[in-house]
């Protein structure tokens, strides 16, 4: 039998998430953003899956708000517009003019798939073994999981570019520089895992 379980201080996290999913929904619906209301399908998913999984795995708190505030930005990127530019084209800061590095849809890249890099650490720091050694392996390990995260993100845009072809997704260019900005995220994330995860790190770093 599934135990449902909704932990203290999560409550606020999945009101919050209910609340934009169906803020978001009915504007990308009344827009006719078809593109839009298949992501936020995707996140309804992965809610699902994290709501199934709450009592098994100990996600902190701060990280469920972490990917909260990602979904935000996420579907607020393919809402908003800025004098006229969509804000997820929009230019944060000039860095490589040529190919509009670094945009907001990067930013989000980096943020989101930091988040969904610590969120595989979770999944698999209960399956460490107590005399595992080596934090560079584990490091790989992680890092190579967050960035298949990344990949089936780009699997979803590839198939909304089919299903939609009126899509704002870009071409290869654009996945490039999005794998590139998760490759980035998933490097912070694995940083922070270290430095939060002193126990581990002591014990694997003995080898």
């Amino acid at each position: 039998m599934v135990r449902i379980e909704i932990r203290k201080g999560q409550w606020p996290i999945l009101l919050f998430n209910l609340i934009i999913l169906a803020v978001f929904f009915t504007h990308f619906i009344a827009g006719k953003n078809y593109e839009f209301v298949l992501y936020v399908g995707v996140i309804v998913v992965f809610l699902g899956i994290f709501i199934y999984t709450n009592s098994r795995v100990h996600f902190p708190n701060a990280l469920l708000w972490g990917l909260s505030f990602w979904a935000l930005m996420h579907l607020a990127g393919g809402s908003f517009y800025i004098n006229g530019q969509k804000l997820y084209e929009l230019i944060l800061v000039s860095v490589w003019e040529q190919h509009e590095v670094f945009r907001y849809d990067q930013f989000v890249h980096i943020f989101g798939f930091a988040a969904a890099t610590i969120v595989m650490f979770y999944v698999l720091k209960p399956l460490l073994r107590k005399d595992l050694n080596g934090w560079l392996a584990l490091s790989i390990v992680v890092v190579a999981a967050g960035l298949g995260v990344g990949a089936f993100n780009e699997i979803v845009e590839f198939i909304a570019t089919i299903l939609i072809p009126e899509t704002g997704v870009g071409g290869y260019l654009n996945t490039s520089l999005d794998l590139v900005a998760n490759f980035i995220g998933a490097i912070i994330a694995i940083l922070l895992i270290r430095f939060t995860n002193k126990d581990i790190c002591r014990r694997m770093t003995r080898s």
